[in-house]
């Protein structure tokens, strides 16, 4: 028992850390970001988010490490010339995306993918649309370097938080070391994303309370549909509502120049033309939707779906043709907009 207690304790005030983080930022997705750091309260976490939130034993949360990941996510300087962040194309105003149908990056190149939400990305098993982070950590350096989006090299970057007194504050304070590496860069940007969660929609509050008049009639008569006959439910799963899968819908299948998805990563041909299912939370502030950004509503979504799709040889068994009705299409709708925050 003495060996146990420790560890024990160690968990807990983890998971108190976490909460009390996540409660902070959940908070200021609509009131903005403060300039300084801030006393953190204790509070659960939104309605409709799992417990526990998984960090990495090697990178565990602090208000140091996510004051310093914040700055960095918000810094244009970064960028080779100074004119982008990573919240040029996760903005907070947007669920963390850009309302683009492709990202803007350096020198107004435009990028392949459409920009998918930061929103709860804490639980994700994999990264990027094609799957090739297994992490946060993992995916935080990319767009840095990336020619098409910040454009820089880490030698560049390292230079500048170096250099810069506030930087060299702010890693003193997390990392006990005014001279950042690349890793430490990447486990504060982690880090920062971390707090970047969202719940409390309609739907969570409805399902919390089990009061039907949280979510109206044609939004309640949607939920079956979702489960039922429209078969989103089939990637579309869990508090997150994805299955953090990777299908293929025949999206653009076709059209120049070809996007193979993740049979970039992986070389397998089962995985021609599959893409990671995103998240619906807060689908509002998302679109344009699907990985190329080429449906603008949901109303064009759930037509892409009710007609099976496009062809495509590889194409997901669980997509046919639904036949739904227009009233029908208008609860999934209904109820599709109640699992944002609030509506629009």
């Amino acid at each position: 028992m003495s060996v146990l207690l420790p560890e024990f304790r160690t968990r807990l005030l983890l998971t108190l850390l976490c909460l009390a983080v996540l409660f902070w930022t959940t908070a200021t997705l609509a009131g903005g970001f403060p300039e300084t750091s801030v006393e953190l309260p204790l509070s659960p976490l939104p309605a409709g988010l799992h417990s526990l939130m998984p960090v990495p034993v090697e990178n565990p949360l602090t208000t140091a490490k996510i004051e310093l990941g914040r700055k960095l996510f918000f810094d244009e300087w970064l960028s080779r010339d100074g004119t982008i962040s990573c919240a040029s194309c996760h903005h907070p105003d947007k669920a963390f995306t850009d309302g683009r149908a492709l990202p803007v990056g350096i020198d107004g190149q435009s990028g392949r993918r459409n920009v998918p939400s930061l929103l709860n990305s804490a639980y994700g098993k994999s990264m990027f649309w094609d799957g090739r982070a297994a992490s946060l950590e993992k995916q935080a350096l990319h767009p840095l370097t990336s020619p098409a989006e910040m454009g820089n090299t880490l030698e560049a970057v390292l230079a500048r938080v170096r250099e810069n007194p506030a930087y060299r504050r702010l890693s003193e304070a997390a990392f006990g070391t005014a001279a950042m590496t690349p890793g430490q860069i990447a486990q504060a940007l982690a880090s920062f994303q971390r707090t970047l969660v969202a719940g409390n929609s309609p739907y969570d509050r409805q399902l919390l309370t089990r009061d039907d008049s949280v979510l109206s009639e044609e939004a309640r008569r949607g939920f079956a549909l979702f489960r039922g006959k429209a078969r989103c439910a089939h990637c579309h799963e869990g508090p997150l509502f994805t299955d953090q899968k990777f299908h293929n819908t025949g999206v653009n299948w076709g059209k120049k120049p070809m996007d193979l998805g993740r049979y970039e990563h992986t070389g397998k041909e089962d995985d021609k033309g599959k893409f990671k299912t995103p998240t619906l939370r807060n689908l509002l502030l998302t679109a344009p939707y699907m990985h190329d950004g080429s449906l603008k509503t949901l109303d064009a979504v759930i037509d892409f779906y009710d007609r099976g799709g496009s062809a495509h040889p590889n194409l997901d068994p669980s997509i046919k043709s639904l036949s739904l009705s227009g009233q029908e299409k208008t609860n999934l709708v209904s109820f599709l907009r109640a699992l944002s925050i609030k509506e629009q």
